[in-house]
């Protein structure tokens, strides 16, 4: 009602929102639905676990972020395949954390014995060099988890002298182009990286109007929030499984300054790749 000759008073209206909007508006939340979102908050919450073989923590006593130099965050099935193969192993590097996460559509536990078709997030240190810090990281985070994510884990480490090296995959239907995706030839490797980021890199830059999203992008986007020198290599790829060509297609990386010197012997890697995949088939074979 108008208090006054020439008020423009706003009528109610219900245009542009739907009845169950409009029902959800209306309706109070009840103590047992603040209960129930309570209780899938706390599901969703993600736990970061550190620790050592000899079940030290990797933090300091007094309770400090850790020093890390490199941090090398491979994000997908591929990614990890690729760090599996050429980069990781069991002489060289020892596993310090692992995350557990549950979502709608994965689940993690505290394991570190996984498939190459599990789940999972793990992160391994480099025994010769502490502060190098490797993630393989095969599960989805959710988009509300992904904050959870970034704070858990860069918050334990400390930002001056960090750089962070980002692997993931993309459907190549994803890459924006005047050209048929048809001809492009996939899989191929395109790289974005923060400001700070001043070394070479290995791959052309994503061109405009392509984007990155996920846990790629929130990791990058951290990453030039806080300044901290981050480079993202994504391939975009026409299969949508654990495969030897998309794995393949990471390997120009190998000559990059910060993975160079983390290469083991390429005749074994191939090897590796090759039992990866063996047991990736025999693991969907016997869930057909």
């Amino acid at each position: 009602m108008a208090t006054f000759f020439g008020e423009v008073v706003v009528a109610p209206s219900r245009a542009g929102v739907d009845d169950e909007e409009w029902a959800e508006e209306a309706r109070e939340e009840t103590p047992e639905d603040r209960e129930i979102r309570r209780e899938l908050e706390k599901k969703r919450e993600i736990d970061v676990l550190w620790t050592l073989k000899s079940g030290a923590s990797l933090e300091s006593s007094a309770g400090q972020p850790f020093v890390c130099s490199k941090f090398i965050v491979a994000i997908g099935h591929n990614a990890a395949a690729f760090l599996s193969s050429f980069i990781l192993d069991s002489v060289c590097w020892e596993v310090v954390g692992v995350v557990k996460l549950w979502n709608e559509w994965c689940r993690t536990s505290n394991t570190t014995n996984v498939l190459p078709t599990d789940s999972f997030c793990l992160f391994y240190r480099l025994i010769s060099d502490p502060t190098v810090l490797l993630c393989q990281c095969s599960c989805y985070v959710a988009e509300d988890q992904q904050f959870q994510w970034l704070e858990k884990v860069f918050g334990c480490m400390q930002k001056e002298g960090l750089q962070v090296t980002i692997l993931s995959t993309c459907p190549v239907a994803d890459y924006k182009t005047q050209e048929s995706t048809l001809t492009l030839p996939a899989p191929f490797l395109k790289a974005l990286k923060t400001k700070e980021f001043k070394e070479q890199i290995c791959c052309p830059l994503l061109e405009q109007p392509n984007i990155v999203r996920d846990l790629p992008a929130a990791v990058l986007s951290y990453c030039q929030v806080w300044q901290i020198p981050a480079v993202l290599y994504q391939c975009y790829t026409d299969g949508i499984k654990l495969d030897t060509v998309t794995v393949e297609a990471f390997r120009p990386l190998l000559s990059c300054k910060i993975l160079n010197s983390l290469v083991k012997d390429v005749s074994e890697s191939t090897k590796i790749l090759k039992k990866l995949l063996t047991t990736n088939e025999i693991h969907n074979n016997i869930y057909i």
